[in-house]
């Protein structure tokens, strides 16, 4: 189990042994404990990483893009060998090999995917044939819409303040989620700003169902990217990322001295940069904190410390439980 903290492969987490089990129709979908998805980062969350997200009780997955069918067949294979818990797959529906990720999930008992990047419509009949759920990533209310007519179980609302690439609409998650909660009958997943109990809970506010994490998720000893990237997450404000491909292919990042160059050129340049350059601009080893490409949102400001995922979704639910009761309290639903 390299990587993973003391995480059990069957039986509860200390998280779920503590305060017990969230149940909605997000839960339902996912199969997880808690309505908390493990952000997909492309080549950053594959089978590890997944699978120690899940043996916390929250929904793991591994990021297809940029694998290639036998890497994405692999990552799989090792998170259903450190877990007994649901792992999903996000795939990207512009990449040219999505439906072989697809075929790949199916073939390899995945129950829950979610989908991103294009228009889960031409998915659906294959998804619906191989009686997987599908969980959709959407950055408008008419996104949303579309996805929910298309036959979706549920959605990801993804805010402009979110990590990696986002929408091109400069909505944040606080006016976003309560919008499309209002405007579709299936569950909504807020993604973006998300970095601890307090946005947790906001979330459920807002009339969010579940919440997707990411960038407080990068900052834990299980995730698999250089040292660098997860000291400068913990010391990062939430002012120190910006969007870069503005046009085309906008990215939330931390700002470097590589980024503050992209940033420099016009949008089309910028955005062919992004494309030619692919993975190897992204985090490696061999990088450091001034060259390479560092996904991030603008929930790092509340980052402080590399911690286990264990102890961080222990502190999302202990947190979350104390937040709710004095929020209860305030309004006049708990003890006078």
């Amino acid at each position: 189990m390299s990587g993973q903290t003391d995480l059990r492969r069957d039986g509860a987490s200390s998280s779920e042994s503590t305060r017990g089990r969230w149940q909605n129709r997000m839960t339902d979908i996912l199969g997880s404990t808690y309505p908390i998805i493990q952000g997909a980062m492309r080549m950053i969350t594959l089978g590890e990483m997944a699978a120690a997200v899940s043996n916390c009780g929250g929904f793991g997955q591994v990021a297809a893009s940029g694998l290639s069918n036998d890497k994405l067949r692999a990552e799989l294979k090792r998170a259903q060998e450190l877990t007994d818990r649901p792992v999903g797959v996000n795939i990207p529906i512009y990449r040219p090999n999505a439906f072989d990720a697809l075929e790949i999930a199916i073939e390899m008992g995945v129950k829950t995917v979610t989908t991103s990047a294009g228009n889960p419509a031409k998915m659906m009949e294959r998804i619906r044939e191989a009686g997987l759920r599908v969980v959709h990533k959407v950055s408008n209310e008419s996104m949303a819409m579309k996805a929910q007519t298309a036959g979706v179980d549920a959605v990801v609302v993804t805010g402009f303040e979110a990590g990696g690439h986002i929408g091109r609409n400069d909505v944040s998650t606080l006016c976003m989620v309560p919008q499309i909660a209002d405007a579709v009958d299936i569950p909504v997943v807020a993604a973006g700003g998300i970095g601890d109990a307090r946005g947790l809970v906001a979330a459920f506010a807002l009339g969010a169902e579940a919440v997707e994490i990411g960038t407080r998720f990068v900052a834990t000893s299980e995730c698999a990217v250089p040292t660098f990237f997860k000291e400068r997450v913990c010391l990062a404000s939430s002012d120190e990322t910006f969007i870069l491909g503005k046009k085309e292919m906008p990215i939330r990042v931390l700002r470097n001295k590589a980024t503050e160059t992209v940033e420099k050129m016009g949008e089309e340049e910028a955005d062919e940069f992004l494309k030619q350059s692919g993975d190897s601009s992204y985090v490696t080893e061999g990088g450091n904190r001034e060259n390479a490409t560092m996904p991030c949102g603008q929930s790092v400001g509340v980052v402080k410390q590399v911690m286990g995922l264990e102890q961080v979704f222990v502190e999302l639910v202990e947190q979350a439980v104390c937040i709710s009761e004095r929020l209860g309290n305030l309004f006049g639903g708990g003890e006078r």
